[in-house]
């Protein structure tokens, strides 16, 4: 059931609850879902000039790294992002190149930031998917808003939430990994840290001291170093391209990287996992893993 697929399927509408559960998520399988959100006012709506209008001079949390890679493993520490407080026009003149900056900007604050931050917003979506909200029995834990740089990337991770991607404009590239390929991907521990601007404008990494460290997955899937991490090469990562209009279901523990294009915008909705079954197997073949590497 947390066995390999060949891609990932397309469902020409939305489930039922009952076959969206029996058919996905009881099998932990993603799929992309056509005409799901096509009745979406923001679909039509969300254009730089509507946002600029609509959130404005609003201050909002924007994630800006040198290098595209928040919350990544660089020289051997677990890198976060700085989150600078912009206006949101600020934002936009950076994201459509009316100003140019040599750092890289992304809204990606995951804590139901399209509502807590963006509630301007709200109306043009939905406040929670109806049939995935039946088929769960629950509501999501937080609904977030992404617009970005195509230069931002999100490192390979996994979730302990069912995600459901939906892609308002252009398009997210992701590369995926089922829950059984973690034998094949490294974790270590890591020192995390946070991205700082230091006086002349450039940025520096300083250590949070007083935090744990962070276990965290060092291996890039689009350029893996098969010589350091050899067990890789048995890995079967699946890639697939959610267009504009489409929401791809993510299943809980499936691990994924994301790329986009230039301005990609994108809400997602996060419904925690059940910890059954399914949790259990997992627990079992991470411990299994790191037991194998210690003997």
């Amino acid at each position: 059931e947390l066995g390999w697929m060949e891609s990932v399927p397309y469902l020409d509408r939305p489930p039922s609850p009952l076959e969206f559960y029996r058919e996905w998520v009881s099998p932990n399988k993603p799929c992309i879902i056509q005409n799901a959100i096509s009745h979406w006012p923001a679909l039509k709506k969300w254009t730089a000039a509507y946002l600029r209008e609509v959130v404005g001079p609003k201050v909002v949390s924007v994630a800006v790294t040198p290098n595209g890679y928040a919350d990544a493993v660089f020289q051997d520490r677990f890198v976060m992002p700085e989150e600078r407080q912009m206006p949101f026009m600020d934002f936009l003149d950076i994201v459509e190149k009316k100003v140019t900056s040599p750092n890289v900007f992304y809204v990606q604050k995951q804590c139901s930031n399209l509502t807590e931050e963006f509630p301007e917003l709200v109306c043009d979506v939905q406040p929670d998917i109806p049939w995935m909200s039946e088929a769960l029995g629950k509501k999501p834990d937080a609904v977030n808003f992404w617009l970005g740089e195509s230069a931002a990337v999100t490192s390979l991770h996994k979730d302990h939430y069912e995600n459901l991607y939906c892609v308002v404009s252009g398009e997210k590239h992701f590369l995926l990994h089922p829950p059984s390929d973690r034998p094949f991907i490294p974790y270590d521990l890591y020192q995390p840290a946070t991205y700082q601007v230091s006086e002349d404008g450039s940025f520096e990494i300083v250590d949070e001291k007083s935090a744990d460290k962070v276990p965290w997955i060092p291996l890039d899937p689009l350029n893996p170093n098969l010589e350091q991490y050899p067990e890789y090469a048995q890995a079967k990562p699946l890639q697939c391209t959610v267009k504009a209009g489409e929401m791809l279901y993510l299943p809980s523990l499936w691990f994924h990287h994301v790329q986009q294009s230039h301005g990609c915008t994108a809400v997602n909705y996060w419904y925690d996992m059940e910890y059954d079954l399914k949790y259990s197997y997992y627990q079992l073949l991470d411990c299994l893993t790191k037991t194998v590497k210690v003997l």
